[in-house]
């Protein structure tokens, strides 16, 4: 069994996803824009090219996600995108990575359990947390 990520986005979806790739080193395997299905009827004009379903996947995961229009959009709360690196430097490179031109809530430390973790959201409104746990 496997667990992903479905976030949801107020129209900044692709731009989103294409930060993701970026920073996390991962690949875009779909980014369906609303036009072109037969969502499209649903859907106002100015949304069309607007993301219904985008697929990201970064190592053995993935990140899922889509546009929701602004009369359904709610901001992220309750949750974080927990990102697990394997080395302190890989940690320190994506918390500083996603977290450029968010709001920061802990910055990257050595804590008891990791030999870093911080939490942030980004500049997307996605709630993260990067760890990198201590050798056993």
């Amino acid at each position: 069994m496997q667990f992903n990520c479905y976030l949801t986005f107020n129209g900044q979806c692709e731009e989103a996803f294409k930060f993701y790739e970026k920073v996390l080193g991962g690949k875009i395997e779909m980014m369906m824009p609303h036009g072109g299905t037969p969502a499209e009827a649903h859907v106002p004009a100015e949304w069309r090219t607007k993301i219904m379903h985008a697929s990201l996947r970064v190592g053995d995961g993935f990140l899922l996600a889509s546009d929701v229009p602004p009369e359904h959009y709610t901001p992220a709360k309750g949750f974080h995108v927990a990102y697990q690196a394997k080395e302190a430097e890989e940690a320190e490179r994506v918390y500083k990575g996603l977290s450029e031109g968010g709001s920061i809530q802990m910055p990257l430390q050595e804590t008891f359990w990791a030999t870093r973790f911080g939490m942030f959201t980004d500049r997307f409104g996605i709630p993260w947390m990067v760890n990198c746990g201590k050798p056993s």
